[in-house]
């Protein structure tokens, strides 16, 4: 069984987060952003591993981007199906109106383009917290 990184293991507040991104630099800095304010964070670099991880992580967020490899709508479908509790945002560089709406169908509950603003997706995570309580990020 492949070991899955977990930063900021040990604080029983925190929010646990799935952050999926082929860009390592990307991922870097949402899982530093994120652990910062005491979230534990999962990552994953593609949508195949982000579906395994599933099987042993249950993040209250799933924080993806839609263009990686093993991606797409089919895969925010499946997100949604093998974690139907966890709040999907996704982030893309590549968003228009269709690709918003079709997320959105797909099971996304909520919708950045890219280049993110952290303090937007930090916002809109806190706000998910808050209703899944887990401790306040902002």
């Amino acid at each position: 069984m492949k070991t899955i990184p977990v930063h900021g293991q040990g604080s029983t507040r925190s929010c646990t987060i799935l952050v999926v991104d082929e860009d390592e630099a990307m991922r870097a800095v949402l899982v530093e952003a994120l652990q910062e304010k005491g979230c534990q964070v999962v990552e994953s670099h593609d949508g195949k591993g982000a579906l395994d991880t599933l099987q042993t992580v249950v993040p209250q967020v799933i924080v993806t981007d839609l263009k990686i490899p093993d991606g797409g709508y089919p895969y925010l479908r499946l997100l949604k199906a093998s974690a139907p509790q966890s709040a999907i945002v996704v982030m893309t560089a590549h968003g228009d109106s269709h690709s918003k709406v079709k997320a959105l169908e797909c099971g996304a509950k909520g919708y950045f383009e890219k280049p993110l603003h952290l303090s937007d997706l930090k916002g809109w995570i806190a706000q998910v917290c808050l209703v899944n309580p887990c401790g306040n990020i902002l």
